[in-house]
């Protein structure tokens, strides 16, 4: 690959048949913007077999796609800044991020600052010719957890595929309020809510959206969960859980007033309160490594905020009750 192109050779899933090619696209390249996809089927980059194509052109399943795109041009309003990131791996090609609760991942409107894509810059000033400073996917800025970073452009259009592919494996620790009597999932589409832009909801016109929880333990009024995605929708894990009526533990958006078991003491009452992000962390990740292909899995210990408020729910169940009710630990 020489420093100014890059071919790519797709294929069109089963998935995504009968979608317009720059649909399509956008789905297979995530790591892309649509405009960015549109113009370069626009101006005869991308050819559907050997023919030109259209945005608007539908495709069917197996359909070859060769797409010659430009390299991106460094994004000049998103500038290094020296944060600090804990790795938990990195290599030629990818870095693993444990990233803390409270940092937001992509730069948002009037806000390019302070942000996950402004510490990778910092750490690596390579990353600045890859869209997104290689960021494949994403947590809420209260999220903490595992995070993978592409370093070269095949390993981001890799991780893109396996991502679509749903090939990357993630699982999520979480506290919600409410006690769970069992397991389950959660097979509900999910969409931009209708009248605020910034929350989604359940809509049967939404992507379809499958969630799995686990209980590892339960307390007087609180489920501690694990949680795997089959797909990964924009606040998927917290729009799931509230509609089963057991919202995540603080969440701002999508959860009650603090809520807390009845004769519930001082300790207990002071961690809930003082819980001000939604109980979600992204304990473990796994994917393929882009050149090696070998399987890679990682592992993140809780956070001392998260590790607190279970050390209260514990204590609140042993005071009352014995011991916490623990499930397949």
């Amino acid at each position: 690959m020489n420093a100014e192109f890059q071919v790519l050779e797709l294929e069109i899933p089963q998935e995504l048949a009968g979608l317009r090619l720059d649909s399509a696209l956008a789905r297979l390249l995530p790591e892309h913007s649509r405009t960015r996809i549109k113009a370069w089927i626009e101006a005869g980059q991308v050819r559907v077999g050997r023919l030109p194509s259209k945005p608007r052109d539908k495709v069917e399943s197996g359909t070859r796609i060769r797409l010659t795109i430009s390299a991106p041009l460094p994004d000049r309003e998103v500038q290094p800044e020296m944060i600090a990131l804990d790795v938990v791996y990195e290599d030629a090609e990818v870095m693993v991020i444990d990233k803390p609760a409270g940092l937001v991942v992509h730069p948002g409107a009037g806000n390019t600052r302070h942000t996950l894509q402004n510490a990778l810059l910092g750490k690596d000033p390579a990353l600045a010719g890859l869209p997104r400073a290689g960021i494949v996917h994403r947590l809420d800025k209260d999220t903490s957890g595992l995070l993978v970073i592409a370093r070269t452009p095949r390993a981001q259009t890799a991780l893109s595929r396996q991502l679509l592919a749903r090939a990357v494996a993630r699982e999520y620790l979480a506290i919600c309020v409410g006690v769970m009597t069992g397991g389950g999932t959660v097979d509900e589409p999910i969409g931009r809510h209708r009248s605020d832009r910034l929350r989604m909801a359940i809509r049967s016109d939404g992507r379809p959206a499958r969630t799995h929880y686990r209980v590892l333990e339960r307390f007087r009024g609180h489920s501690y969960l694990k949680v795997k995605l089959d797909t990964g929708r924009t606040h998927q894990i917290r729009v799931h859980l509230a509609h089963l009526k057991y919202p995540l533990v603080g969440d701002p958006v999508y959860g009650s007033r603090l809520t807390h078991p009845r004769g519930a003491g001082e300790p207990l009452i002071a961690a809930l309160r003082g819980f001000r992000r939604q109980a979600l962390h992204a304990a473990a990740l796994a994917f393929d490594h882009p050149v090696s292909g070998a399987r890679l899995s990682f592992a993140a210990p809780l956070p001392v905020d998260f590790a607190g408020l279970i050390a209260a729910l514990r204590a609140d169940a042993r005071g009352k009750a014995g011991t916490p009710r623990s499930v397949g630990v």
